[in-house]
């Protein structure tokens, strides 16, 4: 059974995860309810990477570490830094929500957030919630909602500096520092990185040459709490990249991902949080062909965010909610309209009645250019004997145009409508030895989704699609031993014409395996996906592929470690997106100072 306390612990604030990990088998989210609850606790489906996670896998930048994700495919325009898109649970590439300490990032005129920007290094959690979640959030989570958590300081008393130096194939090199520290009152940390990188030929297309990357990236986190019932929290984040690759239009970017965010959380009453964040985030490209001016597009988006949660006896918890949110464009393409705001306001309850586990939750926004849409959902939970848990939900979401898709000059359609989609779910999970399994049925029919129509030069409302899958997920701790394990396995359908939808394997497969010897740690991780085609009418199909990557690290001293990975092991050739070559074999080392 739940039970809800304030206001000790500030639990309740949405981004805000104070929980201490060593203290607990299961880790704090604040995703999937917008409140705090363990992920044995929620009756959605949630994944966990944490900053030790992060650390052990020795990956370099976002995309690399969410394919180990269930029910989650990522497609790169070839190496480090260029384009990747995040499928969830077969969905579009746009039907995921972005979140950066409770902001919500991306790209007005994209509609997606630029993963393949953001350094692993200034991460220290990641949640990712499958399924819809619009009912709390509003448009774009049809697939579900993956929230970053940059790092922040301890209440040690002690200032910590930290430092690292990696080098690697294609001549690529990443240097990362940080200092952070806090007291029992307050908290700070400040990170640097900086990645450059030659690449390689990225596309096949008859020109030879190297595609390479720069990344630069700040944070900066800094905390207070007054008493034990109010906290207030600053926050931001800049990465800048330069990346190279093959057009024929323009071959050279330069981007800019941003976000800043203030958040205060207070008790009003012994039964009554309150808080407030607000925040802007920006994503910014000038584009170029062979180093002259081409193209520009430029998001501002201003978030503001209301929320209270109200105890309701012991195990029962109202949350209410408003949010506003502003999305303008600037660009040297002339835009139709280049400004839009969203309204909405939220309504959750969540109730515990012995072993049963209740969530309800409502939602209306009134968008600027498409009026008022509702959403809601409604999730349920039993606790079976031998601590087993049967869960089932069903919500409804749905995903706003992007300005591309409405005014890009020549291509945009003003006549589009938000894509509507129904989510129906049932999982049975339960705890084995010092571990978890769990396996989760779902089915998602989309409405009105959004793709290109001949017949026009441009996108249309033209497509009914249903998405099947099964996930199941096994985590385990033998001793030394660490293993986790998750299969996809997806059934999806443009239902007008039978065709599978683009670009989704339908067979997912991630197994890593680690062990830790004293000093020496190894660790070995396999990926495998089955075939897909890259296009709706299905002509072009791409082989299925499978890698090998193993690491090793030792430490030193007490504070200085050295690490080594090799990626693909056996330099296995494929491609995620026609025409675009994936990464052979790489190597990595990396020599880190971290007290």
């Amino acid at each position: 059974m739940k039970s809800y306390a304030f206001p000790a612990a500030l639990l309740l604030s949405s981004s805000v995860v104070l929980a201490d990990q060593a203290t607990t088998m299961s880790p704090v989210v604040v995703t999937a309810t917008r409140t705090a609850e363990t992920a044995d606790e929620t009756l959605a489906s949630v994944t966990v990477i944490s900053r030790e996670e992060i650390e052990r896998s020795q990956a370099t930048l976002l995309p690399e570490i969410l394919r180990r994700v269930p029910g989650l495919s990522v497609v790169n325009n070839g190496g480090l830094g260029q384009s990747s898109s995040v499928f969830l649970r077969g969905t579009n590439s746009d039907h995921v929500l972005v979140l950066i300490d409770g902001i919500k990032v991306g790209s007005a005129t994209l509609g997606s957030f630029a993963f393949q920007d953001m350094p692993l290094s200034q991460i220290e959690r990641i949640e990712v919630v499958r399924g819809p979640r619009s009912s709390l959030y509003g448009s774009e989570a049809i697939g579900g909602v993956i929230q970053i958590f940059t790092r922040k300081g301890t209440a040690s008393g002690e200032l910590k500096p930290r430092v690292s130096v990696s080098v690697g194939s294609h001549d690529t090199y990443q240097t990362d520092a940080g200092l952070s520290g806090g007291d029992a009152d307050g908290w700070f940390n400040l990170g640097l990185s900086a990645l450059n990188t030659d690449g390689f030929d990225v596309k096949n297309d008859g020109e030879t040459d190297k595609d390479g990357y720069s990344n630069r990236a700040v944070t900066l986190r800094v905390g207070r709490e007054f008493g034990d019932s109010s906290e207030v929290e600053l926050h931001w984040l800049r990465a800048d990249g330069e990346t190279e690759f093959d057009g024929s239009f323009q071959n050279e970017s330069e981007s800019r991902q941003q976000v800043l965010g203030a958040r205060i959380s207070t008790a009003l009453t012994d039964n009554w949080q309150s808080s407030l964040q607000l925040g802007r985030s920006w994503d910014e490209s000038d584009n170029f062909l062979n180093g002259v001016f081409s193209s520009r597009f430029d998001t501002e988006r201003d978030n503001v965010s209301w929320q209270n949660d109200i105890a309701v006896g012991v195990s029962n918890l109202l949350t209410l909610g408003l949010d506003y949110q502003n999305d303008e464009v600037s660009s040297n393409t002339d835009f139709d309209v280049t400004e839009r705001d969203n309204k909405g306001a939220f309504a959750q309850y969540q109730a515990s009645l012995g072993q049963h586990d209740l969530i309800a939750s409502l939602r209306s926004d009134d968008n600027e250019q498409f009026g008022r849409h509702n959403t809601g959902s409604l999730a349920w939970g039993y606790a079976l004997a031998n601590d087993l848990r049967l869960s089932a939900s069903y919500g409804t979401a749905f995903k706003a145009p992007s300005f591309n898709e409405l005014y890009y000059p020549g291509y945009g359609n003003a006549d589009l409508g938000p894509e509507e989609s129904r989510s129906l779910e049932a999982g049975l999970s339960g705890p084995l030895g010092n571990g978890r399994w769990a396996v989760n049925v779902y089915e998602t029919r989309i409405d009105d989704l959004i793709a290109y129509d001949s017949s026009i030069f441009g996108p249309a409302n033209i497509q009914n699609a249903r998405i099947r899958g099964i996930e199941t997920v096994l985590t385990q701790s033998l001793g030394a031993w660490l293993f986790s394990g998750n299969l996809t396995l997806l059934e999806h359908e443009d239902k007008d014409t039978g065709n599978e939808l683009p670009r989704r394997a339908s067979e997912t497969l991630q197994l890593d395996l680690d062990r830790q010897v004293g000093a020496l740690g190894l660790g070995a991780s396999v990926h495998v996906e089955g075939s897909r085609y890259d296009n709706l009418s299905n002509s072009r199909k791409l082989d299925g592929y499978s890698t090998l990557d193993l690491r090793v690290s030792y430490a030193l001293a007490t504070d200085w470690s050295v690490q080594a990975r090799v990626s693909n092991l056996f330099d296995d050739e494929y491609e995620t997106a026609a025409d675009y070559n994936e990464e052979g074999r790489t190597f990595f080392v990396t020599l880190a100072y971290q007290p």
